[in-house]
C-alpha cells in the first residue's frame, strides 16, 4: 500500500487530500496542529482505519523533529507540503512588520525546507519518491503584473528555489519534486467566488504529481498539468 503525508490536513485543500487519497486506497498520515479539535478530520479518521493522525504544528522544529522520529523507517510515498498561510495582513506596503514577515516565512519557507530536510529518507525508501509543495502562480516574477501580495509572494518564490534545490540534491536517489499551483480554490483562504472547488484542484494535484518523470523533477506546474514561468 502507498503511504502519503499531508501537512495542513485539517481543513481546505489538506482535508480533500486526505479525502481522494483515502479513496484511492493509500494509507493517509494526516498531519496538523490539533488533530482533537479538527472535527472533520477526526471523523474520517474513525471512518476509515487508513487514516492515521499525526500531530504537527509546522511553527515547532521540535514538532519536525519529533514526527521524524516517529516516522523512522517509514517509506513515504507522496510528501504533501500543503500548510500555509496567506499573509494577507503582510501584504501591501504601509502594513508590514518584521514579525509578520517572519510568521509567514517560517510557515510558507522554512517548514517545507526543515520537513524535506527531516524526510527525505522516508521518501527515498519508497516506490513513488515525490515531494509536492503546494505552491501558486503569485509566486511566479515573470507574471507579476499588480504588485502587493509581498510576503506570501516572496515566501512562496523561496518555497520554489527549495524544490528546485531538493531536486538537484534528491534526484541520485531518483527523488522528484513538484511545485504545484492549486488554482484559485472555493476554500477559507480562496472564497466562496473561486474559480474551482477543492475537489477539482485536488484530482488535478495528485494526477500531475503521479506522472511526474525524474526528468521533470522540480517543475512549477498548474493543477491542470500546465507550467509556470519563473
Amino acid at each position: 500500500m502507498s503511504t502519503v503525508l499531508i501537512t495542513g490536513s485539517n481543513r481546505g485543500l489538506g482535508l480533500e487530500f486526505v479525502r481522494q487519497y483515502t479513496d484511492k486506497g493509500w494509507q493517509v498520515l494526516a498531519a496538523c496542529r490539533s488533530p482533537e479539535r479538527a472535527i472533520e478530520l477526526s471523523e474520517l479518521a474513525k471512518q476509515h482505519p487508513s487514516i492515521e493522525l499525526l500531530t504537527l504544528d509546522v511553527t515547532k522544529e521540535s514538532d519536525i523533529h519529533a514526527l521524524a522520529q516517529q516516522l523512522n523507517g517509514r517509506a513515504i510515498d507522496h510528501l504533501v507540503l500543503n500548510a500555509g498561510v496567506l499573509g494577507d495582513d503582510c501584504a501591501t506596503l504601509g502594513e508590514m512588520t518584521q514579525s509578520k514577515w517572519l510568521g509567514v516565512l517560517t510557515i510558507n519557507t522554512v517548514a517545507p525546507a526543515l520537513l524535506i530536510q527531516a524526510l527525505r529518507e522516508n521518501v527515498a525508501a519508497s516506490q513513488h519518491k515525490t515531494i509536492i509543495g503546494i505552491s501558486t502562480r503569485v509566486a511566479s516574477i515573470g507574471d507579476n503584473t499588480s504588485g502587493n501580495m509581498y510576503s506570501y509572494r516572496t515566501s512562496k518564490a523561496a518555497l520554489n528555489q527549495i524544490l528546485v534545490s531538493a531536486a538537484q540534491n534528491l534526484r541520485e536517489q531518483e527523488v522528484k519534486t513538484l511545485a504545484i499551483h492549486p488554482g484559485w480554490v472555493q476554500t477559507d483562504m480562496g472564497g466562496e467566488k473561486a474559480t474551482f472547488t477543492p475537489e477539482q484542484s485536488v484530482s488535478g494535484i495528485i494526477s500531475v504529481a503521479e506522472n511526474l518523470t525524474l526528468e521533470e523533477s522540480g517543475s512549477f506546474r498548474v493543477f491542470d498539468g500546465s507550467s509556470i514561468e519563473w
